[in-house]
């Protein structure tokens, strides 16, 4: 089995489920703007389609993205991350017409352990919004995706 190491003791192992999380350069709030956060949203689904990843949950905070996702693909969490950060760059590069830096370097990785835990890390990471205060009930918030009911 081909695997990457990431930070110690992590390991990028085909269909296995991780949770990941990037933040934005200076914590700006750049996915505040619906432009911003549509192309964060089309960057996940983008992954998908081409079936390196399996979204099960995501959010997209006005500075940072959390992403519960199947390793699908042959690509490691590295090579997604990179995909993902460099086609939202661009596209956000173009929209804004400056180059950036539009992300903090790296990302955090959690292996999920115990896959019967799938739906309620999905349900943690989908309710971010409303620990954050940015919206009363996960209805109210936009930039959210679940393979479950949650509204």
């Amino acid at each position: 089995m081909a695997y990457e190491s990431l930070r110690r003791g992590r390991v990028s192992l085909r269909n296995h489920y991780y949770v990941l999380t990037t933040i934005t350069a200076r914590r700006e709030p750049i996915f505040g703007s619906i432009i911003a956060a549509r192309c964060a949203m089309r960057s996940l689904r983008q992954l998908d389609r081409e079936t390196h990843t399996e979204t099960l949950a995501c959010v997209v905070m006005p500075d940072h993205v959390h992403w519960l996702m199947r390793l699908s693909g042959e690509l490691s969490l590295a090579e997604i991350m990179r995909l993902f950060k460099g086609r939202c760059s661009r596209e956000l590069s173009a929209l804004a017409s400056r180059p950036g830096p539009w992300w903090q370097h790296g990302f955090h990785d959690h292996a999920v352990r115990d896959e019967r835990s799938l739906e309620s890390i999905a349900r943690y990471v989908i309710e971010n919004p409303v620990r954050a205060g940015l919206a009363d009930s996960i209805r109210a918030y936009p930039w959210w995706h679940a393979v479950w009911d949650f509204s």
